[in-house]
């Protein structure tokens, strides 16, 4: 039996490689991909080479970037954070996974995968199994809607509508706010509206700042969120967001920060700006206690499963994982009509 895994050999130098499978140890399953999805924000950063993790070394204890010390680990096999599978074997001390059942997780591109029991959850009975290729994406854009703190009648831009983007777009419409979505894709600003944005703003033709501006007599936003890791978009949710108001950067921002301008309104208005980051102990500190990471991924996907959230139309394009590569350099090429892009196994 061969298993088969995703391999990053280098910048934009992708393929699927043959691997051994791995044995079955106490407590543990082996899932059978169905589906795994492509992200892409951190999965390209990986693929285009301009992750910092690929020049620079995270210390853990330090909590900080240092100079890299050793040579890049070429290549990384088996990235990737949505998956969903079948369960085909478990160990005989594991009582509450069975063979057959459908779950989701996180494994990597991979044909197969052991894992701990505790590390897969059941799919809800009758959801599709491909929905549960956005568990991580939602609890992303879930993370950065809670770190927003938002409250009912509150006026809220979207800065990027990709697929954590338009993922948050509806969360924060359960929430009650009023959602501006702001994109340079006609298509995905249809999804937004779709989604229950109040409006839409093409950032190609007009000034989002102003249009929240106009909507909100003048004050602007109460709080913005920028989920396109792009730097002038969060300089222009800067802009749109009220005195004292909130900007949750949530996205993955790379390079030197061209076209943000800390000295304007950032400066004037004392933003406050917050990072979200979904693999941190708690959405926000003044959560700590109340809501920890799995909190956030188990409730998106009850949200899924109780039709508050569709993420099914976000899906775009469905490949063979053996066409790894072309779907890699879809996403490279940035299409407005490319979301989310899954692999078949």
């Amino acid at each position: 039996m061969v298993n088969w895994v995703v391999s990053l050999a280098g910048p934009r130098r992708i393929s699927l490689e043959p691997c051994p499978p791995d044995p079955l140890g106490p407590g543990q399953v082996r899932v059978r991909t169905c589906y795994s999805g492509i992200s892409a924000g951190t999965e390209l950063t990986l693929y285009r080479g301009s992750n910092p993790r690929l020049s620079k070394d995270w210390d853990d204890a330090a909590r900080m970037f240092v100079p890299r010390q050793t040579p890049v680990p070429y290549p990384l096999i088996g990235f990737g954070y949505e998956e969903v599978g079948e369960v085909v074997e478990v160990a005989p001390d594991v009582t509450d996974r069975l063979p057959g059942q459908m779950v989701w997780g996180i494994w990597g591109h991979r044909a197969e995968a052991v894992l701990a029991a505790g590390a897969v959850r059941p799919l809800p009975a009758g959801l599709d199994p491909l929905a549960a290729v956005f568990a991580r994406p939602g609890a992303i854009a879930l993370t950065a809607v809670l770190a927003g703190d938002l409250h009912l009648g509150d006026w809220v831009g979207v800065f990027g509508q990709g697929v954590i983007g338009l993922l948050a777009t509806r969360l924060a419409v359960l929430s009650g706010a009023r959602v501006v979505a702001v994109d340079r894709m006609p298509g995905r600003l249809e999804h937004a509206a779709r989604y229950g944005a109040r409006s839409t703003v093409d950032a190609a033709a007009e000034s989002a700042a102003a249009v929240l501006r106009q909507a909100t007599g003048g004050r602007g936003a109460d709080v913005c969120l920028e989920l396109s890791g792009a730097y002038p978009a969060l300089h222009e949710a800067i802009r749109s967001t009220t005195h004292a108001g909130r900007v949750v950067a949530a996205g993955f921002y790379q390079g030197q920060a061209d076209g943000l301008g800390l000295g304007e309104e950032f400066h004037h208005n004392r933003i406050q700006l917050v990072a979200a980051q979904v693999s941190g102990p708690t959405p926000a500190p003044s959560m700590a206690g109340r809501w920890t990471g799995d909190r956030v991924t188990q409730t998106f996907m009850e949200l899924v499963a109780e039709h508050s959230v569709d993420p099914l139309p976000l899906v775009s394009h469905i490949v063979d994982a053996s066409a790894v590569a072309d779907a890699l350099a879809l996403l490279d090429r940035g299409a407005g009509d490319v979301l989310q892009v899954v692999l078949r196994f």
